[in-house]
């Protein structure tokens, strides 16, 4: 693909730019990203590793310098989190909290969560009340169309759920 600048020269570098909703892409060979200022080195797909290791190298400031000893569970230090972009283990996160808030801060413009909020599973409890009200209104349903026989069964299965509530 030709270089949507010069259309000479071969496209390395390919710009994806999204405004108001609108996606516009430019193909530009390396001689063209450079004077427009784009840095066709910093291009290629990275590794998230990596992503996050040039994070840690960017500039910090005094606040952010404040660096807590090696992890007391597996010892690895800022400088090990910095050069491979990787912690060692979950304790990590604690004495780190500092420097990764920062490093979230940057990517994301944020340090908190604004998504779906997680709802557990409805319990136990919940599950028979909900069980029992369909028996009533299967009673009901029985008593109207005069099915006794039914009605019986279902009015036994309430009072068996009702114990096992009590219980």
């Amino acid at each position: 693909m030709l270089c949507d600048n010069c259309a000479q020269n071969e496209a390395e570098v390919h710009l994806t730019q999204i405004v108001d909703n609108e996606m516009t892409t430019v193909h530009l060979c390396p001689s063209c990203a450079a004077e427009k200022g784009l840095d066709a080195g910093s291009a290629k797909n990275l590794p998230l590793s990596d992503f996050l290791a040039q994070m840690g190298q960017a500039a910090v400031t005094e606040e952010e310098r404040v660096v807590a000893g090696p992890c007391t569970y597996c010892h690895t230090t800022v400088d090990d989190f910095r050069r491979s972009g990787r912690l060692g283990c979950p304790h990590c996160y604690s004495v780190y909290e500092s420097q990764l808030r920062a490093i979230l801060r940057r990517i994301h413009g944020s340090t908190y969560h604004l998504g779906k909020v997680y709802v557990p599973p409805a319990s136990e409890a919940a599950d028979r009340a909900a069980r029992l009200a369909g028996l009533r209104r299967k009673l009901q349903q029985a008593v109207e169309a005069e099915d006794f026989e039914r009605a019986a069964m279902i009015r036994d299965q309430i009072r068996e759920l009702e114990a096992a509530i009590d219980a």
